[in-house]
C-alpha cells in the first residue's frame, strides 16, 4: 500500500505540484498498480522462456548485398561544387 506521504515525496522529487485531490487519486491508483504487481508475482513462471513478441515475427527484408551502382564521376556531374573527387559544401556556421 502506498501512502500519501510517499506520493508527496515522489512528487517533490519530480518537482510536481499536486493538489490534495491529485494526491488522494494517485495514492489510490499507485496502490492498485502495486497490488496487481503482487498478484502477478504469485504466478508460477518456471519453465517459461522470456519473449519480446507474443507472435513470432519474420524478417521480410532483402539480404544486404553491397554493389556499386554509380560511378563517382557521374555523381559529381550533379554537384554544384566539387573538390578532390568529393562534394564541396559550405562550412557550418558561415
Amino acid at each position: 500500500m502506498i501512502t500519501k506521504q510517499q506520493v508527496e515525496h515522489v512528487a517533490k522529487l519530480a518537482r510536481l505540484n499536486l493538489t490534495e485531490e491529485e494526491k488522494e487519486l494517485y495514492t489510490e491508483q499507485l496502490s492498485k498498480i502495486l497490488d496487481y504487481i503482487d498478484q502477478l508475482n504469485e504466478v508460477n513462471t518456471n519453465g517459461i522462456e522470456p519473449m519480446t513478441q507474443p507472435i513470432p515475427t519474420v524478417n521480410v527484408m532483402r539480404e544486404d548485398i553491397v554493389k556499386r551502382q554509380f560511378e563517382r564521376e557521374d555523381m559529381l556531374k550533379n554537384a554544384p561544387h566539387e573538390e578532390y573527387g568529393f562534394f564541396r559544401v559550405p562550412k557550418i556556421g558561415e
